[in-house]
């Protein structure tokens, strides 16, 4: 279940309100909130390494609902899809791309269809460097096939203005590829509509709720307090934010 952004904002002015700190209007709100997301976001990352270490130790707790490597992969997995790629320019067969309008973070496992010479062949790509690829590809004896595929990252820029799109060289040329994607999450947003005496009134079908799991509440809450501690030049608000988060992440990974 992903995290109110209301619920958030109203407890993020109600603690600032109490000590009488300052106010955080939406706008600004927003940004902190969007920033306190993606760092929650990609902590999954370094601490799924690190409790992955505590698998290969053997000194994981493995009981049900305690599984603290498990849980931190399921934080991951409403951000993890595969996803279809399409060759991104007719003169470039070699070259895919996603065409799904999402924001793409991480490429995991790559997998390559052949149908054109007969049977279905489903191969996993082995994913090489730029340089590793074209070695590979000028030995006939590590040269790609059907069933050992070998592809390479690069970016191109869409245009002038936009982000670069990211390609994947593929070789030989596949049917159809498919690749295991970790995706963004979508950007929180209070919004809202003006009063008759011009107060903020919570707008909740234009709003857009954190994607984050339920269990984030607090880490949020605390993120986006240490964030506004500097935004309104309160030291005691950052010092104590950042005490909290150190508590939280120490009885998350102890």
């Amino acid at each position: 279940m992903a995290v109110n952004i209301n619920t958030v904002y109203t407890t993020v002015l109600y603690i600032l309100n109490k000590e009488q700190r300052g106010y955080i209007p939406p706008a600004e709100f927003n940004s902190l909130a969007a920033q306190a997301q993606i760092e929650i976001f990609e902590s999954y990352f370094p601490d799924g390494n690190q409790l992955n270490r505590a698998n290969q130790q053997n000194i994981q707790n493995d009981t049900e609902f305690f599984n603290m490597y498990q849980d931190n992969a399921y934080k991951l997995y409403p951000f993890e899809k595969e996803a279809a790629f399409n060759v991104a320019d007719p003169l470039e067969p070699d070259a895919w791309s996603l065409t799904a309008n999402r924001n793409l973070y991480r490429v995991g496992e790559i997998t390559a269809t052949y149908n054109s010479t007969g049977p279905n062949i489903n191969s996993l790509v082995d994913l090489l460097s730029k340089k590793e690829y074209q070695i590979t590809e000028r030995s006939k004896l590590t040269a790609a096939s059907q069933n050992n595929p070998i592809a390479y990252l690069t970016n191109r820029a869409a245009s002038a203005v936009a982000d670069p799109i990211l390609i994947v060289k593929v070789s030989p040329i596949p049917d159809a590829l498919n690749v295991n994607c970790v995706f963004l999450p979508q950007t929180p947003s209070w919004n809202f509509s003006t009063g008759t005496l011009g107060q903020y009134l919570y707008d909740l079908n234009n709003s857009v709720n954190f994607q984050l799991d339920i269990s984030e509440q607090t880490n949020l809450i605390i993120g986006i307090l240490k964030y506004a501690g500097v935004i309104i030049k309160d030291p005691e608000i950052i010092q104590t934010a950042t005490q909290e988060a150190a508590k939280v992440q120490q009885n998350e990974k102890a």
